[in-house]
């Protein structure tokens, strides 16, 4: 599977929950791997909801979202994420702009807790460097994907 997702801004987003700890290439590379998991999920089950209403464009509500977030506060681009979006819905939909942001935030968020929990596991390894193992680590623990 390729990744959508650029792997700079997915460290931006593990080193502010490190903590100091340094971050390898790749803890990067898994969490953006399992933020595309993640937002394609996400995106299908958008879709089935939009289609609910007879619609075939994903709007925010469709993820939940009831407040857009300034797009420039995060961390995460809105171009992959739309691409991220559209990775497992019919080409007959279209993602809002709001959508795609509402999207970045659940995503963001969802990359927050994963770093933070791979920061608690490599201090708990008695490591100075998240790796990829923590990430997958926290997905096993958590039973995630």
């Amino acid at each position: 599977m390729s990744v959508e997702l650029p792997f700079a801004p997915v460290d931006a987003v593990i080193r502010r929950n490190a903590d100091g700890l340094r971050v390898s290439a790749e803890a990067a590379e898994e969490l953006a791997r399992r933020i595309q998991t993640r937002g394609s999920s996400l995106a299908v089950d958008a879709a089935t909801e939009a289609t609910t209403d007879g619609r075939k464009t994903l709007m925010p509500e469709d993820f939940g979202v009831d407040q857009i977030p300034d797009k420039d506060a995060l961390e995460l681009p809105v171009a992959p994420v739309d691409r991220i979006a559209r990775l497992d819905i019919d080409d007959d939909y279209r993602v809002s702009m709001d959508a795609r942001v509402a999207l970045a935030e659940l995503l963001e968020a969802f990359a927050d807790d994963t770093a933070t929990a791979a920061a608690t596991l490599a201090r708990h390894a008695g490591r100075r460097t998240i790796k990829g193992e923590d990430i997958e680590a926290y997905f096993e623990l958590a039973q995630y994907y």
